[in-house]
This record gives C-alpha cells, structure tokens and sequence, in this order.
C-alpha cells in the first residue's frame, strides 16, 4: 500500500494591522497615488458642500499650489482611482481641485504666515520653482530666514517658462507664488548661481537645489549645425521660455516638433498661436508609447495639429543656408516596439523645428573637487528620503534630484527636504522622519443612516467648457479650458465613491451569519480557514479571486464562533457601506480614515 502524500505546511494567515496608518491610507488609491497625499476624497465632499475655501484650503496644506496644478498638475492620482474600475472613467480630480482654487473666495486667515521671532537659521535656495517655493513655505512660518536665488526676472521657474499662458495664466500663477514670497522670502531676481563653492563659504546654515533640469537635450543628425543666419531649429523649453518672456512672437507657416511628451504638446499649440498652419508631431514609435498625457494630446489634435508616428528623423535638410525640411525614415515596429525596420525613407518640408525630445540637469556651477558624488555625469548623488546629497547640508528636489518629473513631486520633495532642514539645524539627524498618524471616526448615525452620501451615482465623467476654437488662437495667452460649472462641479463630485470612508471590522462581535457576504455587490467579502500554504493560495480561493497583488487583501483576527478569518479584497470595495447596513450586530462600521502628514517642525496630529 502506497505512503499517503505528505500533508502540505500550513502558514497562518497574518492579521492585518489596521492601527498602521499605511494600510488604510494605501486603499483611498487618489490619496496614495499623489506624490503629496492630498485628501482627495475629503476636499470632494467639502467642494460638494459648498464649502469651497476648506477644499483649498485642504488642498494647499499638502500640494501648495492648488490652483496651479488645478490646471498643469500631470494627475498621478485619477489612473488609481477607483471610480475607474466601476464605469471606466476616473472622478476629475484634477477639474475639482480647480473648482475650489477658482471659487474659495477670502481665505487669507488660512494661509501661512512667517513667524514674528526668527530662529536665527538662515537657508539658501537656487531657483525659485515649485520645489524651492514649497521649501520656503514650510520654514518660513518656523521661524527660518529663506533667501532665493533666481536667475530670471520673475519668480515660477519652468511653471512660468515653459507652462504656456492658455493653460496657465501669469494671474494665477503670481497669486499662488505670492503667497509664499509675501512671508518675507528674500528673494534675488537676475542672480545666477555660478559656484557652488562660493555659495557655501556665504555661512547659510543649509543649502536648497531646486534649479530644475533647465538644459533640453539635442538631436545630433546631419545638417544640425549647417544652416547660417536666423536660426529655426530650436530646443523646446528654450523656445517655450522665449515666449514666455516675448522674446519670440512668431514662428514659420509649416511647423515639425520631434518629441511627444507634455513638452512637444506646449509646443505644436504655442506653435498654433504665433502663426504655424501646418503643424505636425512626429513620433518614432505608435500612440500607447506616447510620454504625453492622454489629454494634452487630445487638445493638440482639437486644434488641428498632426501627429504622425512610426518616423524616425534621420537628417535636417538645409538648402542655400536655409532649413527647408527634414528626412525621416518610415518604420514598423514589432508589438513591444523595442525592434523596428525601415520601410522607406520620406522627406517632409517645413519652416521651423522644434526639439522637444527630454531634458535633462547641468551643474556646471557646481565643482567637481567638491565632496559632492554624482550617481550620473547630470545628476549629484541625493537620497530620495531625505533629499541630502553627499555634502551634509546641501539638498536637492525636484527635477534637480532625479532629473524630470512634474510639479506634484517637485511639492513633495520640497516638503521632505525642508523636515530635513529643520532637523540638521537643528543637530537631530536628517534620516530622523517624523511619522504619519491617523484618526478613524465612525460615519454611523443610526443602524442604516450614515453621515455622508453612500449611494451609488450613475453619471458620466463630465466634460469640461472650453474657448471657441477661433477665438482661443487670437490672444497668446488666452486661456483655453473654462473650468466645471455649477452643474458640471454637482455631477462630478457625485462620482466620487468615499474610498476614505473605510469599512471597519471587529472580528469579536461577528456571528458568522452571512449576511454581509449575500448583500455585498462585488463579491469582496469571504470567510475562509486561518491556514492556508501561501497568500497566493489565499487570493485564489475567495469568492472573487484576488490577483492584483498590488492592492491588499484585510484579514480579521479569529473570528469566535469557528475560528475562521473575515477578508476582504481592498481591490474591488466600492465602500457602500452594505455590509455594515445588515450586520445585526454592528461588527462593519463605516469609519472615516483621516491621514495627518507631519511637515517640517509640525509633527502629524488629528486634522
């Protein structure tokens, strides 16, 4: 007679630990999405309320520049939103938050203001982009002494010189700025940094890098550098901040911009406003490989610019010292478009080239004898918690520290170097991170009745007004999206499915009577044996498979009636609060998860 199998180890399920604020924090997806954490859900419902001013408020403790990146912000956030996963089109997060910015009236009491006594600390900042303006914004108010050094004019770095005036206009970019720069930021316009050493010997007690990756990288092909006289091949952030400053008012009639991100788009439209006609993008590999957000292209091709891809640009055509064109090679791509081969060789006639293929950083004012290590001939060694370089006391954020990003991060980066600041002088050491905390508030008003909107609201992602299209190409900087109406704003925070109104289980008042899992829409919830030989195994054997491994599965403690284990598939909760409508025995509550962020010299605590 055969042995029997050996039986198989048993692994017990681990509990999860609801008192970590991670593990709450990681199912509101927008929130956990967002580089700075904004409690989205909640500035939803105070917009939703009417309460405007809060929801900016709330907005601008995390992100400091609601109504900028109302309008620029690259939204990390509506991808994870959940609302996705039901319908397929995320809430307009990035709309709302413009709502509240554009209608939040007198908030000025709400605002940070600079200490009355000083602590004697004096910190230096290069460049006076978002990074820089989030790091004064922290300490100001702490009692620091900021100086920035701004080597334009006016203040905004690559949120003025390269974010065009029809998607951001100068009114609100200067308001947002001004906020911070009011506080008594000394800040040095038309001064460039050109020595690293030289600033450090000026005795600031720490030092802030936030100059942006302000170099666009090249396209070395023949003819590049053959055409004599007026230029009219251009680098694209260069040329965006041309105009910025109205050092460029024109541009040709036939218009090639080789690139497609977020770059390329600013460029074919600002191309559209200074005259272009025929203007196309050219990209080397199909759509879905695109850099640029979906939106940007669509308002692109709105306003009836081409985007041509498959071609890869092979040589500038210059004739008699004159651009008049460019070769490009037509090619085909297998499926994952790593290899391509080429179909023929096309020429395509233009005015003007505009290069919009990346950027990237130049330190060339920043000694290389100096102890400062560089992980890349473009980019100094930073820690990415706590934004230090190799030299203690000088840091780095935004694009400076890990090259190009967006606005968002440039935020959230400026907000962990200035705790870390605050920490080197004040002699705690900058790998000391305060930490998060969390309050959960019970949204039950009777056995059925809850204190926020739990109902399911069928409506569509509405779409946003915009200027005519004849009209919006007669003023540069007119601009174009006219933000959500009042019908628009009420119907859009209607989708919003309170992912922060957690569902909250006490396994020890459980009976096991099912009666959660038979109401429960999407098949979240199971009871299953607290043994199984993996989690893998786990996922596969609840009432819904669970195989997104990115997104947590809850499981109880033992429950008390058989020993078994309450879990839930974080991934597909729509939090209706159902479950916790039939429990007899009130073991689901629907509870409102708050995150507190600590910031520099500001430890979290309730909100």
């Amino acid at each position: 007679m055969a042995a029997p199998a050996p039986r198989r180890p048993l692994v017990p399920i681990p509990v999860t630990d609801v008192k970590d604020p991670a593990y709450y924090h990681k199912v509101v997806d927008c929130q956990w999405a967002c580089p700075a954490h904004t409690d989205v859900p909640q500035y939803i419902r105070l917009i939703g309320q009417g309460r405007y001013g809060d929801a900016y408020l709330l907005n601008r403790a995390s992100n400091v520049f609601p109504g900028i990146l109302g309008r620029t912000c690259d939204r990390p956030c509506e991808p994870a939103c959940r609302r996705g996963r039901v319908d397929g089109n995320a809430v307009a997060i990035c709309r709302l938050k413009r709502v509240a910015a554009d209608l939040r009236g007198e908030v000025g009491e709400g605002l940070p203001r600079a200490a009355e006594q000083k602590n004697g600390k004096r910190i230096a900042c290069i460049g006076a982009g978002p990074a820089s303006l989030t790091v004064a914004n922290d300490l100001m108010p702490i009692g620091y002494e900021v100086t920035i050094f701004e080597r334009q004019s006016l203040p905004g770095g690559l949120m003025r010189t390269n974010i065009p005036g029809f998607r951001l206009p100068a009114k609100v970019l200067d308001e947002e700025v001004g906020v911070i720069l009011d506080m008594g930021v000394d800040i040095r316009y038309g001064t460039e940094i050109s020595s690293m050493r030289e600033l450090l010997q000026l005795g600031y007690d720490a030092v802030f890098v936030g100059s942006g990756a302000p170099r666009g990288k090249e396209l070395e092909l023949p003819g590049r550098h053959d055409e004599v006289g007026e230029t009219h091949i251009h680098i694209g952030i260069d040329w965006l901040e041309s105009i910025a400053f109205e050092h460029v008012t024109k541009v040709g009639r036939r218009v090639l911009i080789i690139g497609v991100g977020n770059t390329a788009m600013d460029c074919c439209r600002s191309s559209r406003r200074l005259g272009g006609e025929e203007i196309r993008v050219m990209a080397r590999r199909p759509r879905q490989f695109f850099k640029a957000s979906p939106w940007e292209l669509e308002d692109a091709e709105e306003e009836g610019v081409e985007i041509v891809v498959n071609h890869a640009p092979r040589r500038f055509l210059v004739e008699d010292g004159r651009l008049v064109g460019m070769e490009f090679e037509r090619v085909e791509w297998d499926e994952g478009a790593v290899h391509s081969k080429v179909l023929e060789t096309v020429r395509i006639e233009c005015d003007d080239v505009i290069l919009a293929i990346g950027q990237e950083n130049a330190f060339p004012w920043i000694e290389r004898d100096l102890p400062m290590e560089f992980s890349s001939p473009q980019l100094a060694r930073v820690d990415s918690v706590t934004m230090e370089s190799t030299i203690k006391g000088v840091f780095f954020g935004g694009d400076a520290a890990f090259g190009a990003k967006n606005i968002i991060w440039a935020v959230e980066h400026g907000h962990q170097a200035a705790i870390s600041i605050h920490n080197h002088c004040q002699g705690v050491a900058v790998e000391e991170r305060p930490e998060q905390s969390m309050t959960m508030t019970s949204r039950k008003m009777g056995l059925t009745q809850w204190s926020y909107h739990n109902d399911y609201n069928p409506y569509g992602r509405q779409e946003v007004g915009r200027v005519d299209l004849k009209e919006r190409f007669e003023r540069l900087n007119l601009e174009v999206e006219l933000g959500f109406g009042p019908g628009e704003t009420a119907r859009e925070v209607q989708r919003c499915l309170n992912c922060d109104i957690q569902t909250h289980f006490q396994a020890p008042l459980c009976i096991e009577c099912d009666a959660c899992i038979d109401i429960c829409p999407v098949r979240c919830l199971s009871i299953v044996p607290t043994d199984w030989s993996s989690e893998e195994e786990l996922r596969g054997r609840l009432n819904a498979p669970a195989p997104k491994l990115d997104q947590a599965i809850y499981v109880s403690e033992a429950l008390p009636q058989t020993g078994r284990a309450m879990v839930k598939d974080e991934n597909l909760c729509v939090h209706c609060g159902l479950c916790a409508e039939r429990c007899p025995t009130a073991a689901w509550d629907m509870a409102r998860f708050e995150l507190s962020i600590p910031y520099a010299g500001r430890p979290a605590g309730p909100g």
